[in-house]
């Protein structure tokens, strides 16, 4: 599946806001190419909270451990939360925070992986997802767009 077939899906999900920054927005330099996705049905960033999934094109400072600066190389970062990490990555996030969750490729592709950075909070990542993870990946960014909106309805 490509970056566009994600963009696409997730639009069409009641209230669903994709910020994808460039060159001259508000937005910093290194965010520029890449793509977060929020609940938001008023059309507006939230400000109080962090997007639900993202899609990131290239290594940032304190994450290269997926490799993703060689061309055609990007990752879907979804928080999960803790059953369903646990389901696709074998432990929990704890197992993450610990350090005892087992070596890891990061840059392995079509394939669940904890985020390299964010696994321990729930993130789980794909590197170039492809037929072995797609139908599991729809149905993950269904229910954390899902999730995102009880969230934001219960505190509104």
């Amino acid at each position: 599946m490509s970056i566009e077939q994600i963009i696409f899906l997730v639009r069409g999900f009641d209230g669903a806001l994709v910020l994808a920054p460039t060159e001259g927005s508000d937005a910093p330099e290194i965010a520029w190419g890449d793509y977060f996705f929020y609940y938001a049905p008023d059309g507006r960033v939230p400000q109080n909270r962090q997007p639900y999934a993202t899609i990131i094109t290239k290594d940032y400072p304190d994450d290269t451990q997926s490799h993703l600066d060689p061309p055609d190389r990007w990752r879907l970062n979804i928080h999960v939360g803790q059953a369903a990490f646990t389901e696709l990555i074998g432990v929990g996030p704890d197992a993450v925070r610990e350090g005892v969750a087992g070596a890891r490729d990061f840059a392995a592709t079509d394939e669940f992986l904890p985020h390299p950075v964010y696994g321990a909070l729930g993130w789980i990542a794909v590197v170039n997802p492809g037929e072995r993870t797609m139908p599991t990946v729809t149905a993950l960014l269904r229910q954390a767009h899902d999730d995102d909106q009880r969230r934001v309805t219960r505190r509104g």
